[in-house]
């Protein structure tokens, strides 16, 4: 007979649970830690999973922490994932509840994501005779600046792991719902650092001059013919240059500019062939305008793309728990998650956990928004999800 916890029992631990998870997520909340900043945060997590009787081991990957549920008999080991950093934004969604930290807010929702990853691993500590193997809980810090997966990984996090698994709301799809998608996700994530160096002078002379303001203009343009006529128009790119840096005075030609941008393909191929695409333009151009051109390209995550079979795991899993209704397919989007580099390590898959409004859910402000706020419904479900994904996936495993 098979071992396998009901998963209605899950989701009614999960709304047992449901009042101390938001208010733990409340708490994060109210103190927000930028990356790389986030020892408030775990120490408040690896407190509460030692309440749990569970052997935490913190400074992983800068503040991350890894925690270890094991069964009553050896088998695989399944990780669960989630990111815990806040972002430089001034919070205006007027909860009652917002930061308290000037110009940093939780506008990506990783505090619910954290108090979602620790309703999962109460609810499995209290079922631990129920499945064979181990569910590894990784708590990770500098998502947002696409380094944490990466020092994690550096630091062991991964040792031993068959399988991962992870969510991120979406305040756009309803919660109560879940997208998932096969193949591609989420775009990956590079940037783009040029420096130009002109020849500086006043401003009424430029035949005097070198100027790197304006060879920077005809590269931000010129970039673009990266996308509309080196690329296939099936294959989706996305060049942005964010930021621009050149000069004091309105009557100087400055020496130098600087500019930054990210990089986003929907293709391993085609990103692998952006850096030399990127440059020669950069360079070319620049020379043309008789500045000389310095270009940083830094790969920092890759497309992420789920595992199929893991994929189907979490569908029938969804299914199961809360009906075939309420999942939908996801739409791509060129936005970057660096879950994507544990893919790249292990199979899983990652999907999105709706946590908008049940009306009008497309119209609710979208992620990294200054107005940004999540239905705390999501939380219990999150929490129930996790813990039938990994212990179903462990019976399953042992069941072969």
């Amino acid at each position: 007979m098979s071992t396998r916890i009901a998963e209605q029992e899950l989701l009614d631990m999960g709304k047992q649970i449901e009042a101390q998870l938001i208010e733990f997520r409340r708490d994060l909340h109210r103190h927000p830690e930028l990356s790389l900043q986030e020892a408030r945060t775990a120490g408040k997590v690896a407190e509460a999973l030692s309440g749990l009787g569970l052997n935490v081991r913190s400074g992983v990957g800068g503040h991350g922490l890894v925690a270890d549920l094991t069964g009553t008999a050896p088998g695989p080991v399944i990780a669960l994932r989630a990111d815990m950093d806040a972002l430089p934004i001034e919070e205006e969604s007027g909860v009652p509840f917002a930061s308290e930290v000037k110009g940093v807010m939780h506008a990506c929702g990783h505090d619910a994501h954290t108090a979602i990853l620790l309703g999962a691993a109460r609810i499995l500590s209290s079922r631990r005779e129920s499945f064979s193997g181990t569910v590894r809980f990784l708590f990770q810090a500098a998502e947002e600046i696409n380094a944490g997966a990466k020092a994690m990984i550096q630091d062991g996090a991964l040792e031993g792991v068959d399988e991962i698994y992870g969510l991120h709301n979406l305040p756009t799809l309803s919660a109560g719902k879940v997208a998932t998608r096969y193949g591609s996700l989420m775009g990956s994530v590079d940037r783009l650092e040029i420096m130009l160096e002109g020849r500086g002078g006043h401003g009424a002379i430029p035949d005097k001059s070198i100027d790197p303001v304006v060879a920077a203009s005809a590269i931000v343009m010129g970039l673009q013919t990266a996308v509309s006529r080196e690329v296939s128009p099936f294959e989706p790119v996305v060049v942005t240059i964010g930021s621009i840096h050149a000069g004091e005075a309105n009557n100087v030609i400055p020496h130098r500019a600087v500019m930054t941008g990210t990089v986003r393909t929907f293709s391993p191929a085609v990103q692998s062939g952006m850096k030399d695409r990127l440059e020669r333009i950069t360079k070319q151009i620049a020379e043309g305008y008789r500045c000389q051109a310095t270009v940083n390209y830094i790969e920092q995550t890759p497309v992420l793309v789920s595992t199929e079979e893991c994929v189907e795991h979490v569908e029938g899993t969804v299914d199961r728990l809360i009906g075939r209704e309420n999942r939908v397919e996801a739409a791509p989007t060129m936005a970057g998650e660096d879950f994507s580099v544990y893919l790249k390590h292990v199979p899983g898959c990652f999907f999105w956990l709706g946590s908008g409004p049940e009306k009008d859910a497309e119209q609710a402000y979208g992620l990294h928004h200054p107005q940004f706020s999540i239905n705390e419904q999501c939380i219990a479900l999150g929490a129930s999800l996790l813990s039938a994904i990994a212990t179903d996936r462990l019976i399953r495993q042992n069941e072969r």
